[in-house]
């Protein structure tokens, strides 16, 4: 007799992967030399949509403890944003 071998249900797999995408996820930021502060402000109030204080304080944040948490969404928010933030080449991550 020839075992076969029988993947999950595509229903189970998609499942899993939605309640993984769903779960609350943070964009970090970190610190580099080589942006100005404007340059950070200007493309945090375009990524995630705040008032210039918001953004202005974030950067502080990420200045003075080399990176922070600028973002907490779902996954795919998160990704958007991470990707806004890196249009100008700063560097992020996203933990879920």
């Amino acid at each position: 007799m020839e075992k076969t071998f029988s993947p999950k249900p595509v229903e189970d797999r998609q499942v899993e992967k939605d309640v993984l995408v769903q779960e609350p996820s943070k964009v970090i930021l970190f610190n580099d030399e080589v942006h100005t502060f404007e340059e950070v402000i200007d493309q945090l109030i375009k990524a995630i949509r705040c008032d210039t204080a918001k953004a202005e304080a974030l950067t502080w944040e990420v200045h003075s403890a080399g990176k922070a948490a600028v973002f907490e969404g779902t996954m795919d928010e998160c990704v958007l944003v991470s990707g806004v933030l890196e249009e100008i080449a700063l560097h992020t991550q996203i933990e879920v």
